[in-house]
């Protein structure tokens, strides 16, 4: 039998050294077949010191505000095809916030448009069959009631909105995907923007944040850094759902003059002045008229806009349209659609005087009425 040469015998040699020194570095527990095991010794944690200023700040804000903030689930009715069986199922989630030491809960309209019930729960695990005070779709706001027995949790502290300005922090509290009491923070990006809602009202005067606001999040508070309540987070813009750097809150100082109405009457009653107007026939007569403003089409007989000697519109012998007084701007701030008088209107109360600037017949005059309560 032919003996190998010392050069194959090395080369195998090599060969099995080089395969033990490779298991040995890339398998961990080849190496632990050869060596006794060394007992396993904690590392030392290195100190940390003092939280950050602001970093203190935002944590004793999200404790206080906390237990005011609630999740609301809804659920809607269903009829089985076959059985006619009536059956409750889910609907959805939202958030909210505690209004008052009477159990209201202030939420968005469109977190319990459509369910036949609604139910809260709070930071403290307390649940709660809630009840519809009052909404109002327009301002995407609606009031539940709940029982909360004889230990309330504090009431979000109000802040206004009125004196925001654009680069100050923001804090948004709810949950967002059904995750519980989550904390975003950001800045206010914009103010007195406008939004379709999804029931096809358009919201005015909302303020603009990138604190992530997800799904979930509508209905819940948006804070500024002294924990006041400045608005309430109501929708996202985004092609996927999700937050994308752009939220919008209904700002609080709308939020405090809806309320108190819908906790009082179950309905926002409008303040208006009397007139028929409609959308798309002031936008087809503004590209003819070359003109910014609303045009009025009928004024109500003795209503605020008829004691104020407005105008509508007249019918020409040939059957056209001939305009009569043109709005262009409430108490000095420009009108330019019905949604935007609408929105200018509703910045005052019923019984209010406010001041409109008028076009007729090419001249501007400024006219005073007496607010009036609207549909």
């Amino acid at each position: 039998m032919k003996r190998s040469s010392p050069f194959v015998r090395l080369f195998w040699v090599a060969l099995v050294v080089a395969a033990i020194f490779y298991l040995w570095r890339e398998v961990p527990w080849i190496g632990r077949l050869f060596l006794p095991e060394k007992a396993a010794t904690p590392r030392t944690v290195a100190a940390r010191g003092d939280l950050a200023a602001d970093e203190k700040a935002t944590i004793e804000l999200f404790e206080k505000a906390k237990e005011s903030v609630v999740f609301i689930t809804t659920s809607q009715q269903v009829r089985d095809f076959w059985t006619r069986n009536i059956f409750t199922v889910p609907r959805g989630t939202g958030s909210g916030f505690i209004w008052d030491d009477r159990g209201h809960v202030v939420t968005n309209y469109h977190v319990v448009a459509g369910a036949s019930e609604a139910r809260v729960r709070l930071a403290d695990g307390r649940d709660y069959k809630a009840a519809l005070v009052g909404a109002s779709r327009s301002h995407d706001l609606a009031v539940l009631l709940i029982g909360v027995g004889f230990k309330p949790p504090a009431p979000v502290p109000l802040g206004t909105s009125v004196d925001l300005k654009v680069g100050q922090k923001v804090f948004a509290i709810g949950n967002p995907f059904g995750l519980d009491w989550t904390l975003t923070t950001g800045i206010v990006s914009a103010l007195d923007r406008s939004l379709a809602a999804e029931n096809g009202a358009t919201i005015e005067h909302l303020i603009q944040t990138d604190a992530a606001i997800n799904p979930g999040n509508s209905g819940g508070p948006l804070l500024d850094s002294a924990g006041r309540l400045i608005g309430i987070n109501t929708a996202i813009y985004s092609p996927s759902g999700a937050s994308a750097g752009i939220g919008f809150a209904v700002p609080v100082d709308t939020v405090n003059r809806v309320v108190p109405e819908l906790i009082a009457r179950g309905k926002y009653i409008r303040p208006a002045i009397g007139i028929e107007v409609d959308d798309g026939i002031n936008r087809l007569a503004q590209k003819q008229l070359g003109v910014e403003g609303v045009i009025i089409l009928k004024v109500a007989p003795g209503s605020a806009a008829a004691s104020a000697g407005l105008e509508g519109a007249r019918r020409t012998a040939d059957g056209g349209l001939a305009p009569g007084d043109i709005i262009t701007a409430v108490e000095d701030k420009a009108v330019d659609s019905v949604g935007k008088l609408f929105s200018r209107l509703d910045d005052f109360k019923v019984g209010d005087t406010v001041r409109l600037t008028v076009l007729r017949e090419g001249r501007t005059r400024e006219v005073a009425v007496t607010l009036q309560a609207g549909n």
